[in-house]
């Protein structure tokens, strides 16, 4: 990322930690609204634990968001440890949609074309090595 990108993400972020818990449930609700199956998969979740979990992973993406190499070992546990939850690759996709359109949701107007572009580069460098990994897992032995 480059530092508009980082900049861009840390200061749209700063305004929705305000609202940190009602995003991550319309960040939810938007992504069981986008892909139904996605829902099977939290079954038996305890979604305010969830809620949570998700806050933290963002807030860690952007306080490391200058220095992302460092978490690619972190990333690369996550993507195999959501195989073994049934997350499949286009799972990624519908986490991405849902993250951005719940972002424009809470900033409102100040959720721009700029904004989109440093949310989408970092979902897409968060993502990478999560989805790399967790193909690895699933590739079948040669």
């Amino acid at each position: 990322m480059n530092k508009i990108e980082i900049e861009e993400i840390r200061e749209t972020w700063a305004l929705v930690v305000p609202i940190a818990d009602a995003a991550a449930q319309l960040f939810y609700q938007r992504l069981f609204e986008i892909d139904a199956d996605a829902k099977s998969l939290f079954a038996t979740t305890d979604m305010s634990a969830q809620n949570e979990k998700l806050i933290a992973a963002l807030s860690l993406v952007v306080e490391k968001a200058d220095q992302l190499d460092s978490v690619v070992p972190v990333l690369q546990e996550l993507g195999r440890n959501h195989v073994k939850y049934g997350v499949e690759a286009r799972h990624y996709d519908s986490v991405g949609s849902a993250l951005l359109w719940t972002l424009e949701q809470g900033l409102g107007d100040r959720f721009t074309d700029r904004t989109r572009a440093a949310w989408a580069v970092a979902y897409a460098l968060v993502s990478g090595p999560m989805r790399q990994a967790a193909a690895e897992l699933q590739r079948p032995a040669a």
